[in-house]
């Protein structure tokens, strides 16, 4: 079993400030493996999951069942609430166990499909809880590094790598290059046993979860939309021409697109504007989180790296370090940075991702000597990096290195 320790360390964080916590993310991500490891902490808990029949009538029936949890000392006991958000009225039903419970007991609430803004009835739980993301496996994570787990470290020295652990690092990588991060099929590290889940996995989500707790009906168009994806992986996405391919409105597709993010089939990063003259301002750059589904070796290379780059930005905001945000910089003169990682409105890092060019791309080049921030470029294959100066910037330097030895140093 892996420990998801990166996660635990988040857990334990937010725990201490608030008795309720909520974990996100897709499915099979591993949150009910992450609960029950949390759970083994607790001398005292109890799992509920409203997809089990059973449990859902006794919660119905007796909405504080947890309750009659054996005790076995007199600590705080853990409740775990899987799926619980597929209830009509779970909002309403937090609320009021936060309310008459919060000191008593610790909840852990689990669930897909954007928990923390799927149904938008009911009172606000806003102040009664504090949340995070589970996602699938990230090379930071599998590598064991994460800087130390020191964000503040890595913030004063991006520039900085280890190239310790090559051979480990570069397999880990390899694995989430074909398997995907998902730990059912990473784990199996076979190419029949990812095939079939990835097949299965997409079908289930789209023709279940999405369309019973959604009631989008065109079920088959989705489908096709998301099957088209892969190979838009890594321009910035025209929803007009994909209208046209499906025959659909623009409103149509803009709609099925946000359901795919809700519901972590996928995950788009905006343009960074402020301070680019001529920046495009409306696009946006699409990710898949079952990245080897894009069969475009630079494509799929791309969306590794902004896996591991939405992961650490997301932890970081969940943590409490600051408002970080991923972007893109493209101008109308076609100059693109794949990556700027950005704290409160301000860059804080360029990442460009090229699969075997050691040398700094013109437009990273550019982009940093505009907004005097580092810049990384990174590669997938290697054993040694590279720093190196910018002709346009007298003090800017560029790190050009393995893309798992870097991401493996991500806090």
């Amino acid at each position: 079993m892996q420990d998801r320790d990166v996660y635990l360390r988040i857990w334990r964080e937010l725990t201490d400030d608030k008795s309720m916590v909520f974990v996100a993310g897709p499915r099979q991500s591993g949150k009910t493996t992450l609960s029950k490891i949390i759970s083994s902490r607790y001398a005292n808990s109890v799992y509920f999951n409203w997809d089990i029949p059973e449990q859902r009538l006794e919660l119905l029936e007796n909405p504080s069942f947890f309750e009659s949890v054996a005790r076995r000392d007199p600590s705080t006991p853990l409740v775990v609430l899987d799926e619980v958000h597929k209830y009509r009225d779970w909002k309403n039903y937090l609320k009021g166990v936060y309310d008459q419970f919060g000191g008593q007991y610790h909840f852990l609430v689990c669930g897909s499909g954007r928990l923390d803004i799927y149904q938008r009835g009911g009172d606000s739980l806003a102040g009664r809880y504090l949340q995070f993301h589970l996602w699938p496996f990230t090379v930071a994570e599998l590598g064991g590094r994460n800087r130390d787990h020191n964000l503040r470290e890595f913030l004063e020295r991006p520039l900085e790598v280890d190239m310790e652990n090559r051979a480990a690092l570069a397999e880990i990588w390899a694995g989430l290059s074909s398997f995907s991060g998902f730990p059912e099929p990473f784990l199996a590290g076979r190419s029949t046993a990812y095939r079939r889940w990835s097949r299965t996995y997409s079908r289930q989500l789209v023709r279940e979860d999405i369309r019973d707790l959604s009631g989008v009906r065109s079920v088959r168009e989705l489908e096709t939309l998301y099957d088209l994806l892969p190979s838009k992986i890594g321009s910035p996405l025209s929803v007009p021409s994909l209208a046209r391919d499906l025959k659909v409105s623009y409103n149509t597709v803009q709609s099925w697109l946000a359901l795919l993010e809700r519901f972590f089939l996928s995950f788009s990063i905006g343009p960074w504007t402020s301070r680019i003259a001529r920046a495009i301002q409306k696009e946006r750059k699409i990710y898949l989180w079952d990245a080897p589904r894009i069969k475009n070796e630079a494509a799929r290379f791309e969306n590794l790296v902004a896996l591991e780059l939405y992961r650490a930005v997301t932890a970081w905001t969940e943590l409490g370090h600051g408002e970080f945000s991923l972007h893109f910089i493209k101008n109308k003169e076609q100059q693109e940075v794949d990556f700027l990682v950005a704290n409160e409105g301000k860059p804080v890092v360029l990442v460009e991702a090229k699969l075997a060019d050691e040398h700094p791309s013109t437009p990273l080049r550019k982009f940093q000597t505009m907004l005097n921030v580092p810049a990384v470029q990174l590669v997938q294959d290697g054993e040694t990096y590279r720093l190196l100066g910018n002709p346009n910037d007298p003090g800017g330097q560029i790190l050009v290195a393995p893309a798992c030895q870097w991401l493996a140093g991500l806090p």
